[in-house]
């Protein structure tokens, strides 16, 4: 019998994307009430409808501690396995633009030149055009280019997978929101443009692009971006679901790809975004390229979009720099206070039902800020 899941969407858009942070650091972490805190954050997740939940959280001083609640596994009831890899959706975006960010840095792409110098004819069509529409704007979701994921159909992409081509195509087969530059609208299909532009800079997939130049550098070893073909997810995992539950840990994750494709685990992504935000991945004028934002409309209150990062005020004060990332089965909020606390929330359902999304925001702003 088959399945589908409501808007038949392989990748929600996430509705809690941006995620970047100010320079006001949150308090000193004191272990035991913060994983207490945490812990009854990931408890309400879990009574509001997800199958299980992770909490990463990595301290000033590089502790990192951890905390899980409900199932990794919904029939056998084992619980969610520490150290678990997971589809970190559009997380993938944040590693993307960095890698982008380093070849502005070697002069090889300038950022407010248009894409069709770089890849041409490839923005075109009812309306679109790429002579109008520049790096920037690609990864600052102010191209105005429809979001080809509106469009895709779960069972029919779960395991056939595409190409980059395809997916942009979809994208164009619509005109544009609005003239570039001039509002900002979250779009996969910007991430997936970006996605090819650096193979054709580098001559390499992205895959290689973001291992050699983030993975391997920061010792991440949970973390790839698999190729077409490739549905197995990693162990140690939890499963992923739908709501029903449905499983769907498995599938062709080329349907997302440079745009959401990434696989990652909690202690890389803080080790990731950590070392983003204290200036490790960037030199010093590419990362505040970074961070100049523009308003999000519709997002979280007091939150702005950068290249590739957010940037979202905390209840405690200050704010982190980081992305969300939803994709069926699986969705998590990531991300770092400069020289503060790193933090990664996960939970192994998407769609999250009614109350879990805010569930969500609530326990990553617990790790930021309990004591």
């Amino acid at each position: 019998m088959r399945k589908s899941l409501p808007g038949k969407k392989i990748i929600a858009t996430a509705s809690l994307v941006a995620l970047l942070a100010a320079t006001a650091a949150t308090p000193a972490l004191a272990v035991g009430g913060a994983r207490h805190d945490v812990d009854e954050a990931l408890k309400t997740l879990v009574r509001d409808g997800v199958p299980g939940a992770q909490a990463t959280v990595t301290n000033p001083s590089g502790r990192t501690w951890s905390e899980r609640e409900g199932v990794g596994n919904v029939e056998t009831g084992t619980p969610f396995p520490h150290g678990s890899k997971f589809r970190a959706a559009s997380v993938t975006k944040t590693f993307v633009a960095v890698v982008i960010l380093q070849l502005v840095a070697e002069g090889k792409v300038r950022l407010d030149t248009p894409i069709d110098r770089y890849l041409p004819g490839l923005v075109s069509g009812n309306g679109n055009d790429g002579t109008k529409i520049t790096v920037r704007q690609l990864l600052q979701h102010t191209s105005g280019l429809y979001d080809y994921v509106r469009d895709l159909d779960l069972e029919e992409w779960r395991h056939r997978g595409a190409e980059p081509g395809e997916l942009v195509a979809i994208g164009l087969a619509h005109p544009p929101a609005f003239a570039p530059g001039t509002s900002w609208a979250y779009s996969n299909t910007n991430y997936i443009i970006a996605g090819m532009l650096i193979e054709k800079l580098t001559g390499r997939s992205v895959a290689d692009e973001i291992r050699s130049r983030i993975s391997e550098p920061l010792g991440l070893r949970g973390t790839s971006l698999p190729q077409r073909g490739n549905e197995e997810l990693p162990r140690p995992h939890a499963r992923g679901y739908a709501p029903g539950p449905v499983d769907y840990t498995e599938f062709d994750p080329s349907a997302a790809g440079a745009s959401g494709g990434l696989i990652s685990t909690g202690e890389d992504l803080t080790r990731f975004y950590g070392a983003l935000v204290d200036g490790h991945l960037l030199p010093r004028a590419q990362l505040a390229e970074m961070q100049r934002t523009v308003p999000r409309p519709g997002g979280v209150p007091g939150s702005d979009y950068g290249l590739g990062v957010g940037s979202v005020p905390l209840s405690c004060g200050g704010r982190f720099w980081g992305h969300g990332g939803n994709i069926v089965g699986y969705a998590n909020l990531s991300g770092a206070v400069p020289h503060g606390r790193r933090v990664n929330v996960v939970v192994n359902q998407n769609p999250l039902p009614d109350k879990a999304s805010k569930d969500l925001a609530k326990a990553l702003d617990t790790g930021f800020c309990a004591r």
